[in-house]
């Protein structure tokens, strides 16, 4: 397998997952014109490049939440990434570890949080969606605790599940379950390494965090007709008090886009917030979060750690964000091809690709440290049509 770039990446992920899969990562809400943003904004973003700064010693370590990290970025939760390859989220988490990052665990991963705990050595992040079973929130949280997480990852922009049309032509999500079983069976056949690698060797196909909710069920459609059940559309920020009070760790809020909504979460009592639309996936024709990172970063960049996801395909990105304002990254899509591509030594390549293109591009805007990152390697005037920076 050749991968020079995330796109290359892609690309092997392509060719070895059946199309549902597939579609499910890549894909985003609507006509994903959000999810476009996010990869052309920040595209648009122009850095100044600089020369003869003596650039010899590049340091591209930094601390977040009280952990020196070898690289500002984490691996963000991707659900169903159990699938994709062999126990994935284990296969995942070891390479976030051995490469010195976060690897946070998505509530409906494939591999449960016992799992991943025996797999590595370091605490990991958890994220948890609002649910309307505020109990089965709470053995959640108590699940965490006992496997050592000690970052939790809350998710509030989910309050109902986004419309995903790949989903429904791929299979995942149609109307006719029998329909829909036979579609992926049949894109299943077209995909040999994976029926063998994931279909038959990776078994349990279950949902190990929630498992027990869906009572021995463990189809894909259950899975689905489950979030769409269980999402709490009646939350506010008032009930997110009692998410404080239980967890005594690092508390990040995920799904941030207003510079009113960063106020709140630092209110809350919040560590950390994430600058996401959820990769495009929810409100189509929201903005990027390259346009809303500014913004946010300036009203609360003061008070708790800003990151941010979004449309990040290279070490160029992760560089770009933490112009804008992050102060780390969170990785999503790029992760899980790199995981679908070639599992953990797919991922350990996915994160040397973005180490090597951060160098690149912290040598030629002359900066050494991560910390010395910001609006001033910008160059606004030369930034491409409405980005961010041309406000």
């Amino acid at each position: 397998m050749i991968a020079a770039s995330i796109s290359d990446l892609r690309t092997h992920a392509r060719r070895r997952l059946p199309r549902f899969l597939f579609d499910y990562i890549d894909g985003g809400a609507y006509a994903e014109v959000t999810l476009a943003r996010n990869v052309d904004d920040l595209a648009a973003i122009a850095l100044r490049q600089r020369v003869l700064c003596d650039v010899s010693a590049i340091d591209l370590s930094a601390e977040l939440f009280g952990r020196r990290l070898d690289l500002p970025v984490a691996l963000g939760p991707v659900g169903l990434s159990g699938l994709y390859a062999r126990r994935g989220e284990v296969q995942a988490a070891r390479a976030a570890e051995a490469a010195g990052i976060p690897f946070c665990l998505s509530t409906v991963s494939a591999c449960p949080i016992e799992e991943v705990r025996k797999a590595v050595q370091r605490p990991f992040w958890f994220q948890l969606y609002v649910l309307r079973d505020r109990g089965f929130m709470r053995e959640l949280l108590a699940h965490a605790v006992e496997a050592g997480c000690d970052t939790l990852v809350f998710t509030v922009d989910m309050p109902v599940p986004g419309a995903r049309y790949r989903d429904a032509h791929s299979g995942l999500t149609p109307s006719s379950k029998f329909m829909g079983a036979l579609r992926r069976m049949c894109q299943t056949v077209g995909r040999p390494g994976w029926a063998w690698d994931v279909g038959v060797c990776g078994r349990p196909h279950t949902l190990g965090n929630v498992a027990a909710v869906l009572k021995g069920k463990s189809g894909l459609e259950d899975f689905i007709g489950w979030l769409g059940a269980n999402f709490d559309p009646s939350i506010t920020w008032d009930d997110l008090g009692w998410i404080r009070e239980t967890w005594k760790g690092t508390l990040i809020i995920k799904g941030i886009m207003d510079p009113q909504d960063a106020l709140l979460a630092a209110k809350l009592g919040a560590q950390g917030i994430v600058v996401s639309n959820h990769g495009g996936r929810q409100l189509d024709g929201v903005s990027s979060t390259a346009r809303a990172l500014p913004r946010i970063a300036d009203a609360v960049g003061d008070r708790l750690t800003v990151l941010a996801d979004g449309g990040v395909r290279s070490g160029l990105d992760v560089v770009r964000m933490l112009a804008l304002g992050a102060r780390g990254v969170l990785l999503g899509r790029a992760w899980a091809f790199a995981l679908a591509a070639g599992g953990e030594a797919g991922v350990a390549r996915m994160i040397e690709i973005i180490r090597k293109e951060m160098i690149v591009a912290m040598a030629l805007t002359g900066v050494t440290e991560i910390a010395k990152i910001d609006r001033r390697i910008v160059d606004a005037a030369a930034s491409v049509g409405d980005a961010p920076f041309r406000q």
